[in-house]
């Protein structure tokens, strides 16, 4: 086991109920009090250290040797979330092969280097005097606290995009598991310490989750999960003597607008394919469109009757956990409850499954909890009749993760409601549904408040820029400067005197 290594801890018995099937499964974990937590910072320490003084090329082949692993294991670990989440083979696949490819793309992105955004100012003369040699660049924080997803038990859990970064960076981490999947983090844990030793430690339990941001030589804290427990936990990492960085994505409702014009020429098409997108993985999605707005007329009558029956036809499913299907459905009937609310489609599942809902705002007046995240598979319609309405109803939206505008070629149409809705996300689609986040050099997932807290991104190659922090060195001897600084050096992009300057050859991947 990748936990704690001896140190100290209650053993508790955890419960793991298979929300597909009932079944329950006993696992005894090391919960871990406040001197535990300690100590497994500790060893993030040592990993810190062993992990910085590694080259970039060392670090990368760490990450690979790590995706190796988790791939070569994957039977078990696929079918280990599976009993815990019900999610199923094919899906937990998909994610596996996310979470092996995130570790390999942050290879390539720390041997291309760019990333340490290496910077070189030459001594002398200026019209403000003289100048000294300064070189700066981005090295590892420190040991960072990951905070572990529900919904993702493998892409952002043990393994996933933070762990990834923070790693990258030349971090060593220690992660918070969620409850929802103990078995299933242990099991990647161990896998991650065949081949990277304490690089990645576990803890479990909820008061570890707090000690752990408190943790005096954690130096970060990275979550994703309700806006109630990231607040709790930001509130938290701000408070301590020595505050530190904390990169919350805590909740998002990502608009979509449909123009007229759009409404009038494929009605079918979108509805189709924003069902697809609200029902996806039940609903348990960051991204999923928890708004539409639709305008009036026939063409939106006809795309609201169209997403209703589609709706209706998805079979309901497990939710994670019998705690958020209860939450979702309690959820439901408040907003469908409230005034000038009308209920098409009403989500009816057993206990621990949830059904899809639709609820529609003739008015487009999205008051209270209408306009907050309901995390599970319901959307509300907003119905608009001119572009005055629509950014009347924008400006009370809460900012998010996505927002998606469905537009025909050469569309003039709505130009204040789409302006409005470009203004409140970190991702704008066009055409296209928010459900899928890219890992690539371009992606950006993350917005303002309460989407996240933080202006990086937790998705994608900038991601590593959370686990990083600039030095400068000022008239340091070559022997003192890190590698990336030196004078013959031509391995990665480096702005010298202003002028950037690229590798003399390409760099291996």
């Amino acid at each position: 086991m990748a936990l704690l290594h001896g140190c100290e801890t209650t053993v508790t018995t955890v419960t793991s109920t298979n929300p597909r099937t009932g079944d329950i499964t006993h696992l005894a974990v090391r919960e871990a009090d406040a001197a535990a937590v300690d100590a497994a910072v500790a060893h993030a320490v040592a990993a810190t250290a062993r992990l910085s003084a590694l080259d970039r090329y060392q670090r990368a082949d760490l990450l690979a040797a790590v995706a190796d692993a988790l791939d070569a294991n994957g039977d078990a670990i696929v079918a280990v979330a599976d009993e815990e989440t019900a999610l199923g083979s094919p899906r937990l696949r998909g994610e596996l092969t996310r979470t092996t490819y995130q570790l390999r793309f942050f290879a390539e992105v720390i041997r291309e280097g760019s990333y340490v955004e290496a910077t070189l100012d030459s001594a002398g003369d200026t019209p403000m005097g003289p100048r000294p040699d300064l070189r700066r660049m981005l090295v590892p924080l420190g040991p960072v606290a990951v905070y572990a997803a529900s919904n993702f038990p493998l892409a952002f859990s043990v393994a996933g995009g933070d762990t990834a970064a923070a790693l990258a960076a030349g971090c060593g981490v220690v992660v918070k598991a969620h409850p929802a999947h103990p078995r299933t983090s242990e099991l990647v844990a161990s896998t991650i310490a065949s081949v990277a030793d304490d690089a990645v430690t576990v803890v479990h339990g909820f008061d570890a989750g707090l000690a752990l941001v408190a943790a005096k030589q954690v130096r970060a804290a990275s979550f994703t999960g309700s806006l109630h427990g990231g607040r709790a936990l930001a509130d938290l990492a701000a408070s301590r003597s020595e505050p530190i960085p904390f990169y919350g994505e805590l909740g998002s409702i990502n608009p979509v607008l449909i123009s007229p014009a759009a409404a009038q020429a494929r009605s079918a098409e979108i509805a189709a394919g924003l069902a697809a997108s609200v029902a996806l993985g039940g609903g348990q999605f960051c991204t999923k469109p928890g708004i539409a707005l639709v305008p009036t007329g026939e063409a939106g009558d006809n795309l609201v009757r169209e997403l209703g029956a589609a709706l209706a036809r998805v079979e309901p499913t497990p939710a994670l956990t019998a705690g958020m299907a209860s939450m979702f459905k309690t959820g439901v009937a408040a907003r469908a409850g409230m005034a000038g609310v009308i209920p098409l489609v009403t989500g009816d599942a057993a206990d621990g499954w949830t059904a899809p809902a639709l609820l529609e705002v003739p008015d487009g007046e999205l008051v209270g909890a209408l306009s907050e995240e309901c995390f599970g598979p319901l959307t509300i319609v907003a119905r608009y009749g001119a572009d005055a309405e629509a950014v009347r109803t924008i400006s009370g939206l809460p900012n998010s993760l996505t927002a998606t505008l469905f537009l025909e070629p050469n569309d003039a149409t709505i130009p204040g409601a789409r302006r409005a809705l470009t203004e409140r996300a970190g991702r704008i689609l066009y055409n296209g549904y928010p459900t899928g986040v890219a890992v690539s050099w371009a992606q950006n997932h993350g917005g303002s408040w309460p989407s996240t807290n933080s202006i990086h991104t937790s998705v994608g190659a900038s991601s590593i820029r959370r686990f990083l922090r600039p030095v400068a060195w000022q008239n340091a001897p070559q022997s003192e400067l890190p590698l990336e600084l030196q004078d013959d050096y031509v391995d990665i992009p480096r702005r010298m005197d202003g002028a950037l300057t690229l590798p003399s050859a390409p760099v291996a991947m």
